[in-house]
């Protein structure tokens, strides 16, 4: 068994307050009880408190290193969100800390409300680590550790322990009507004494449109049943639904353009720890005929779209993990199975028949324009068998793939998601962009970087929104929103794949680090897309070719030697100007 260390540290163990040092993936030093208590015994007495880098995660049982910083200062764009840390540690008990923020004001006493303004502690996770990536683990194999993700915006109060480190995760929201200019504010910190954190906001005459016009394509799978079983509330039931909505508007503000939706059970073959269960309902009728019920999909799919996400409806899938189609047959009066392979006479009456209902009904609805069946990565020959099935239905469905590139069926696919060592073609890539096709990028349990796990190096999930403009890409997809673990609030570890690699929000709703990173990611995206358009339009060759420049040091391999935090810090200047 690995050894859990004391600190329950592994990547995050030495660094200042705004440095990343994430290259320590395979150095994990031990800190021993005398480490600790030197590293506290050069503690000021009582609370220290000092802003920090939003691309670091600090730990729990180790002072913050290097110079504090007892004020901040950024630049934002109108509509961004922008956001820092805020670092207290003590070595002694601290009770009933609070935190309490105002209004943002500038000279001329224009405003950003204190609505806009968020303040939370940040909570800590069991995470582990990479080591083989993908496949089945047991955490006693694994070095463990905690690390802080969970944006706490629900606990009003709480004690800091002696000889402990608590981060703070403030966000400000920037109106889009707000006036250029510098705008202060203090983020107070209620303890044994009031302590003051000055910061300032320059606001720059520039705009990001609302999320829902952003170009960027965000994808990050819902899970309903997750959700009613965090709630304790039955499945599809209207507490359900209450319990969904706050989840899925916050996942339409971060841009998110698709619905999953499952038109059969498990359609990933019960991958998750929570069942996957079909909006669609199967009935073989006595008479041999079928029957579709598709009251429970029409519900869900309007409801989704009430929350803010519009724009496609994914269906989940011709071609499952594992081939098992679960069905209801009236004349044996039970749930059968059906398990003929992809591309037999059989599966395909199966589905043809289904596909033939499915398409008049969604067409009543208003909603075959917008629907797409979407597949996983799976064998070339039972690909093309779905694609020949569903264009012989009707040849205006479309195709939604996540997997390798594969020039055989590129031009069958409407929305492409590759897996990232792949790269598409630049004319492939010239082409479906003026077909109006969507092509992106996705990363799972493959890849130790760039990545969204719960020891990955936050800065990471900036990284991707610029990876995605270096390579002319629409989006990114990540295959799990909310599919959490027993205990998400407590332990991110699964019994498959990296820690963290289940889900990006937790229970409550509450935001995390990793989330508020990808979503930064996405805005620097259309930042980049809206600069470059003026760059070109207004003929500033010398801005366009310095952020092109910019764009072209964004390679994945590079990640293996510097940092994503390292590379952001020299290029996101440019953006603000």
């Amino acid at each position: 068994m690995k050894q859990l260390c004391i600190v329950l540290l592994t990547l995050f163990s030495f660094h200042a307050l705004g440095q990343d040092v994430s290259l320590a993936l395979q150095k994990k030093p031990v800190i021993n009880a005398q480490i600790l208590a030197k590293a506290w015994g050069a503690v000021s007495d009582g609370l220290n408190t000092s802003f920090a880098s939003s691309n670091v995660r600090f730990p729990k049982e180790l002072p913050p290193q290097g110079k504090q910083q007892s004020d901040w200062e950024t630049k934002a764009w109108k509509g961004e969100k922008v956001h820092a840390q805020v670092l207290i540690w003590t070595n002694k008990n601290v009770e009933n800390i609070s935190l309490q923020v105002g209004d943002l004001k500038d000279s001329q006493g224009h405003i950003i409300p204190k609505s806009n303004i968020s303040a939370g502690f940040l909570k800590y996770v069991m995470t582990d680590e990479y080591s083989a990536g993908c496949g089945h683990r047991k955490p006693q194999d694994f070095d463990s550790s905690l690390v802080a993700d969970v944006i706490d915006t629900k606990t009003a109060a709480l004690r800091i322990a002696k000889n402990n480190t608590q981060p703070v995760w403030l966000s400000v929201m920037v109106p889009a009507n707000t006036s250029p200019g510098n705008y202060q504010g203090t983020l107070n910190i209620n303890a044994d004494r009031d302590y003051s954190m000055p910061f300032t906001i320059q606001v720059i005459n520039k705009m990001l449109p609302p999320a829902n016009e952003w170009a960027y394509d965000l994808d990050l799978w819902q899970h309903p049943a997750a959700i009613a079983r965090v709630h304790n509330v039955p499945l599809w039931s209207p507490e359900h639904f209450a319990s969904m909505k706050k989840y899925y508007q916050m996942l339409a503000s971060a841009g998110q353009k698709t619905i999953t939706a499952s038109i059969v059970n498990e359609p990933w073959g019960h991958q998750t720890y929570d069942d996957y269960p079909s909006l669609v309902k199967w009935t073989k009728k006595k008479d041999g005929n079928w029957a579709y019920d598709y009251s429970l999909f029409d519900k869900y799919i309007t409801f989704v779209m009430e929350c803010g996400i519009t724009e496609r409806i994914n269906c989940y899938s011709m071609v499952p993990w594992k081939i098992a189609f679960t069905y209801y047959d009236e004349q044996l009066q039970k749930e059968v199975v059906f398990k003929d392979a992809i591309g037999t006479p059989a599966y395909n009456v199966f589905w043809k028949t289904m596909l033939v209902d499915f398409t008049k009904h969604l067409k009543q609805k208003g909603w075959f324009d917008k629907t797409y069946i979407a597949m996983d990565e799976r064998p070339m020959k039972a690909m093309q068998a779905v694609i020949k099935l569903l264009k012989e239905t009707d040849k205006d469905w479309k195709i939604a793939l996540a997997g390798d590139y594969h020039e055989e069926i590129e031009n069958d696919i409407d929305t492409y998601c590759i897996a990232s060592r792949f790269q598409f073609p630049a004319a492939t890539l010239a082409k479906r962009q003026k077909a109006g096709k969507i092509s992106t990028w996705y990363t799972c349990c493959t890849e130790p970087y760039p990545n969204g796990f719960t020891f990955s190096p936050p800065a990471e999930g900036v990284w991707i929104g610029w990876y995605t403009a270096s390579k002319n890409m629409d989006g990114y997809l990540r295959w799990a929103y909310n599919s959490w673990t027993k205990n998400p609030m407590e332990d991110s570890r699964f019994i498959t794949w990296p820690a963290g690699d289940t889900y990006m929000v937790y229970p409550g709703p509450l935001s995390s680090i990793r989330f508020e990173k990808l979503l930064e990611g996405a805005q620097d995206f259309e930042k980049i897309k809206q600069l470059k358009a003026s760059y070109l339009k207004n003929k500033q060759t010398v801005q366009l070719n310095e952020l092109n420049k910019a764009l072209a040091g964004f390679e994945i391999k590079v990640l293996a030697e510097t940092t994503a935090d390292e590379m952001l810090q020299k290029v996101k200047p440019l953006l603000n100007k």
